[in-house]
């Protein structure tokens, strides 16, 4: 018997790529997925412009553990300026400038409710 597919990670998944598309879509150079740190992972590392732009995805099946975009609260905020250090810190030159968005994803019984950029998210 075949185990059960991890539900969690295939949202994670799921909302990572349409969140890529999506970016993709309003002109973002996709540069990395998945980018491990020390601290952690970065999801999508892309540049809109000049700037180098940490995007952090968080999916969503129901509100049971609220939307998707309060669960970046200020602890989750810290890991990802330290996430976005640690990257910036591997560069030979560091980019003109950077900042950190979420990309917020709600999936209910299969199908996209909400799909939505938000720039800035993060202030470092």
């Amino acid at each position: 018997m075949c185990p059960a597919p991890d539900r969690r990670r295939e949202l994670g998944r799921r909302g990572e790529d349409l969140a890529a598309a999506h970016l993709a879509s309003l002109g973002y150079e996709i540069v990395a997925r998945n980018v491990r740190t020390r601290y952690g992972e970065l999801d999508i590392i892309a540049h809109d412009g000049d700037t180098l732009v940490f995007v952090e995805v968080r999916s969503r099946r129901d509100d049971r553990l609220g939307s998707p975009e309060e669960s970046v609260d200020a602890r989750k905020q810290a890991k990802l300026v330290a996430l976005a250090e640690a990257y910036l810190a591997t560069l030979s030159e560091p980019p003109a400038a950077c900042r950190i968005d979420v990309v917020v994803v709600e999936i209910r019984g299969g199908a996209v409710q909400r799909l939505e950029l938000i720039r800035n998210a993060v202030q470092a």
